[in-house]
Order: structure tokens, then sequence, then C-alpha cells
């Protein structure tokens, strides 16, 4: 595995990082994750992302991922990194989402409970929060540190003035924004087009981006449409119009060019995020092992020629 410095940090991320988004929860067999878990560790993939609402139900990700590090896991804390943020809805009233002081620090307690750690190594705000004070929102993230229960603060899903605003406050305070999280891939570039990988870079920021594989779009899966049991057949967050006559088209062009390079298309689309040094690391998930060994091998060529990135822009126009 290649691990890459994030950002203007001293920490170093493998390329591919595991994130436990789906999969984790009661949904899947306590065997399934403790094996997700322990391949993605034997592949070189220190790094464990995870949310107070990853499950379902939310919190459960967080449950199962402490039961391994105190089992399969156990002993390895210091060669592990672990993540999670808080942001969107957990608990009902008014205090259980968004970005005030109140509930960033409370469901990083709750968090840390759930993992049966002392602190997290990344803290994530998980979304930008319009109606709370930026100032509010990063002071937070600053206690967190402070306090201990966090080395470093990051940021998910903020648009780029607010990254750029987050980042300047918090090297005010003497904490630097190590991280952030966008949603990035081939098919939704919006990071890239709109400025936020830019303006994470600019603020000294590892990028890390997450559904790299649009949640599966951009592998063998669907060349051929819709599989059952796939998760276009029962995924909450799953856009099924990705899987058009028209989309999967240009699929099949894709993998044409990912086969061409010796690669799987899951790999050259892991291979095409990593290929711009502003990317720290492709965030994936899984539901099987047989997965992860297919994306961790996308970090042995992530060198494209100009033809293959035009034949890629091509094949998606």
């Amino acid at each position: 595995m290649k691990y890459n410095r994030c950002g203007r940090s001293g920490l170093l991320l493998p390329a591919i990082s595991l994130g436990l988004w789906h999969s984790f929860g009661h949904n899947a067999s306590p065997d399934l994750k403790r094996d997700l878990c322990r391949k993605a560790f034997d592949l070189g993939i220190t790094h464990f992302d995870l949310a107070n609402n990853y499950g379902p139900p939310p919190g459960s990700a967080e449950e199962a991922f402490g039961d391994i590090l105190r089992t399969d896991f156990s002993g390895l804390r210091d060669r592990l990194i672990v993540s999670t943020k808080a942001g969107y809805h957990m608990w009902d009233g008014p205090y259980g989402e968004w970005g005030s002081r109140k509930y960033l620090i409370a469901s990083l307690d709750q968090s840390l409970k759930r993992l049966g750690l002392d602190y997290v190594d990344i803290f994530y705000s998980h979304r930008f929060d319009p109606e709370t004070p930026l100032e509010e929102t990063m002071g937070a993230l600053d206690f967190a540190v402070r306090s201990g229960r966090a080395l470093y603060a990051g940021l998910s899903n903020y648009p780029p003035e607010a990254t750029r605003l987050a980042g300047q406050i918090l090297r005010a305070l003497g904490t630097p924004c190590l991280i952030h999280q966008p949603r990035l891939n081939m098919l939704q570039r919006e990071p890239l087009e709109q400025g936020v990988v830019e303006a994470a870079a600019h603020e000294g920021m590892g990028v890390i981006a997450f559904s790299p594989l649009a949640q599966g779009i951009l592998t063998h899966k669907y060349l051929d449409g819709i599989p059952p049991g796939s998760r276009a057949t029962h995924g909450r967050w799953f856009d099924k119009s990705q899987i058009s006559p028209a989309h999967v088209a240009r699929l099949r062009k894709l993998n044409e060019i990912a086969r061409a390079r010796g690669q799987t298309l899951a790999q050259m689309a892991i291979a095409w995020l990593l290929h711009d040094k502003r990317i720290t690391a492709a965030l994936m998930g899984a539901s099987s092992v047989e997965q992860i060994e297919d994306a961790a091998g996308a970090a042995k060529n992530t060198a494209f020629s100009p033809e293959e990135l035009r034949g890629i822009d091509v094949a998606l126009a």
C-alpha cells in the first residue's frame, strides 16, 4: 500500500481507506464486518472512517467497529487511523444535528463510548451549517483536539468559500484543519469543478474522496444493467437514473479503457482520483473482501497518459 502525506501535516494516510458507511450496521453479519476490516488491514489499509449516524441503525457501525478494536485489533490502536464525524441528524430535539458546539461535543463523547476509545485520530464536521457561525463550529473542532478527544480536525461536504474560511479560522486557533472529505468520482466532479479541492489544497488540507466508485456504479457490477440483489435494487441513497441504457454504454467505454490499462473499472476509477496529487486518498466502502482486494490494486498504477484522460472524458461526454 502506498501512503500519502495529508496536506501540510506530518500524517501519512493509505492511498485507499475503508469507509464503514454501508455494510456495517445490523444489516451485515459480525463475521462479514470482521473479515472486511481484517482484510483491509492485511493489505495495508490502516484508516477506518466512521460517522455517528452510520449503520443502520445510527451508531451501530461505531459499536461494531468498537467490538473489532477490542478483539481482532487488540493491541493495534497505535497502528490505526480512526475517524468519525458529526453533523447529520442523530437524535431528536434541537441539539441532535448540524454544527453547534453543544451537538458536536456531545456527539463526539457518544462516539468515543461506542468505539471504546479515549480519542479518535480525526474528528470531522460532517456538513456545513449555514445557521451556525462558522467560528462556533470550528471552535468546537479546536476544543475537541485541545481536550484530547481528537488528534486532528476535518471537514466534510463543505462548499469552497466555507472551506477557505474554516481553514483560516482553525489555523488562527492553532489547530490547522487536516483534511476535507467531499463526494468525488469520475461521474460526480463538482468538488473539482466548483473549487472545493483547490480551496482545500490552498489551505493546506489533504483531500480524501468518498464514494470513489459512485456507490458501485464504477465497477463491473452494472456493465449489463442492474443485477438482482445489488445496491441499486434496495439502496436508500442510490440514484437509479445512473444505470440508464445510455449510462451503461458509457460505463462499457470506460471499462474498455481500464482493460487496456490492465486494470478493472474499479481500479481505474480509484487511480483516476489518485493521479491528482491534491487527493490524499480514496475512501471506499465494501460489502465483500474481494472488493477490497480489487480496489487495493489501484494504487499500483495511478499514472495516466493524456490520451487516456481524454478518452475518459470523451466516454463520459
